[in-house]
């Protein structure tokens, strides 16, 4: 099979394209035949040696989510038959014409969507999903707060957070990021690259701040979080572009008795992700067969374009996913 393979650790020349064996599905597991696959920043932070592959996950062959069909069945796996339309998220190795993952890990494609689409929907919308109700219990009526608002995640985020009617704010140091999210539903864009944007924030949410903050970028944006939830407000921290260190108040913390969680899905333990992904199938994906959710795609390419995409997604001038196909 074709694979795209990391040779070491360094910019976009150490990816390649290279043939390696198909692998053979295991006990309850089924293989996929990946016809598309989605890029994503922990590839790009693997890419550059700093986020190596969970255990259990190819080393050298990167990819989080995939969308294809069920080619094979191992022994005692019975959910998902042959020719099955499937996708869903893996700790690496969707970067491949073939992969192996535990069935009950695997969703359901939503009908009618195709291939590129459902690759683009695994990894943001489960890590959206999972935020939003799983660590903040966002509820009807709240302020949601959303770093990275024209990002993979923060478009997905920002659906969701609108399906459960909570009023959400979205921030990006791009304009034209901003506006685009508007169309997704997005009620208060925050210029980032003001000086102002938390006074900004303030105005509009009022006394009391926002409920829930959905963070993607990390770094000192977290003292300014602290600052703008509501008392009792939550805040995941689920990205760290700009940075894992920064300083803060702990008393704020403390006189708004806040929670502050982080969170990430590679890492986690078999049991969790099948918890999740089951859930995630009765809850979500029908949500796309209504067209109420959709998945946000600023590109789809060959996989031998790899190299490119990665420049791309490193120069941050994306709105939403960039999608690989085979």
């Amino acid at each position: 099979m074709r694979a795209i393979v990391l040779t070491g650790a360094g910019g976009p020349e150490v990816l390649v394209e290279q043939e390696r064996p198909i692998p053979e599905p295991g006990l309850g597991q089924v293989r996929v035949r990946v016809r598309a696959s989605a890029l994503n920043r922990a590839d790009i932070m693997q890419r550059l040696g700093s986020y190596p592959a969970p255990p259990g996950a190819p080393t050298d062959i990167p990819g989080l989510e995939y969308a294809g069909e069920v080619d094979a069945v191992g022994r005692a796996a019975a959910l998902w038959p042959v020719g099955s339309r499937v996708m869903g998220i893996v700790g690496g190795g969707a970067h491949a014409e073939y992969l192996c993952v535990h069935e009950r890990e695997v969703l359901p494609m939503p009908r009618d969507v195709p291939f590129d689409e459902a690759a683009a929907i695994p990894e943001v919308f489960l890590t959206a999903y999972d935020a939003l109700f799983k660590q903040l219990d966002v509820r009807l009526g709240e302020r949601v707060l959303v770093h990275a608002v024209g990002s993979g995640v923060g478009t997905a985020t920002l659906q969701l957070a609108r399906i459960a009617g909570a009023t959400v704010f979205g921030t990006s140091r791009t304009a034209w990021k901003l506006e685009r999210a508007r169309e997704l539903g997005l009620v208060h864009a925050i210029d980032t690259s003001s000086a102002e944007w938390v006074t900004h924030v303030e105005q509009i949410a009022g006394a009391n701040g926002v409920h829930a903050l959905v963070d993607l970028v990390g770094g000192d944006h977290l003292r300014d979080n602290l600052r703008l939830l509501a008392p009792r407000g939550r805040l995941v921290v689920v990205g760290l572009t700009a940075g894992s260190r920064t300083e803060i108040d702990l008393g704020v913390a403390l006189r708004k008795r806040l929670k502050v969680v982080g969170t990430a899905l590679r890492s986690r333990p078999l049991e969790e992700k099948i918890a999740l992904a089951r859930e995630f199938s009765q809850r979500v994906v029908p949500l796309f067969e209504s067209g109420q959710l959709r998945p946000v795609i600023e590109q789809v390419l060959p996989f031998e374009e790899i190299r490119a995409a990665h420049e791309t997604m490193t120069a941050n001038t994306t709105f939403g996913k960039l999608v690989l196909r085979w």
